[in-house]
C-alpha cells in the first residue's frame, strides 16, 4: 500500500495511514499529533515510552533517518483498536549498515487518537542487520538485547536533553 493513500473504512484506519504517511515524510510533528496526550508506546528497543517519550523518539528517528523509506500495509481499525504491517528501510547510523525491518503494529484508540501503540519485530534479525557479525554472534543473548535497550534509552535521553536546550 502506498503510505500516502488512506484505506477505506473507519476513521481510525485513516489515522493509522496518516501516521505512516507522516513517517514516510519524516514528519515527526504530524506523527506526534496522532497520539493521545496519555499515549504509550513499546517495541523491542524502546520497551515503554509515555507520550512525551514517543514524540521525542519519533523526532530523533526522523532526524537521523535521512534515507528512511516506509511501506505500510494491512491497515485496519475499528472504534477501539487497529493494526498495520510496515517495513522500514534505512541505514543504521551507528554502523552504516542497511536495515530492512518488518514490523507488526497494534493500536488502541481513545478520543480519536492513538492511545496505545505496540510494535513487534524480530530484534535478533534487526541486530544481525544493524551490527553485522557481532549482532549475528551475540544478538540472541538476553544481555545484548538489554544492552541495546539501555543504549537506545541513553540516546533518547541525550536527544531530549539537547531539545530542552
Amino acid at each position: 500500500m502506498d503510505t500516502a493513500s488512506a484505506p477505506a473504512g473507519h476513521a481510525n484506519a485513516a489515522l493509522i495511514a496518516r501516521f505512516y504517511a507522516a513517517l514516510g515524510r519524516r514528519d515527526a510533528e504530524t506523527m506526534a499529533a496522532c497520539y493521545h496526550p496519555r499515549a504509550t508506546f513499546s517495541d523491542p528497543v524502546f520497551p515503554e515510552l509515555d507520550a512525551a517519550g514517543v514524540a521525542a523518539m519519533w523526532r530523533m528517528l526522523c532526524a537521523r533517518g535521512r534515507d528512511l523509506a516506509i511501506e505500510a500495509s494491512n491497515i485496519a481499525a475499528d472504534a477501539t483498536s487497529g493494526h498495520a504491517h510496515w517495513v522500514a528501510r534505512y541505514t543504521y547510523s551507528a554502523t552504516g549498515r542497511r536495515v530492512v525491518n518488518r514490523i507488526d503494529a497494534e493500536f488502541l484508540f481513545r478520543d480519536g487518537l492513538i492511545h496505545r501503540h505496540r510494535d513487534r519485530f524480530d530484534l535478533y534479525r534487526w541486530l544481525r542487520q544493524a551490527l553485522g557479525v557481532k549482532g549475528a554472534a551475540l544478538g540472541w543473548l538476553p544481555p545484548v538485547k538489554r544492552a541495546t535497550q539501555v543504549q537506545a534509552a541513553k540516546s533518547l535521553a541525550a536527544w531530549r536533553a539537547k531539545e530542552a536546550g
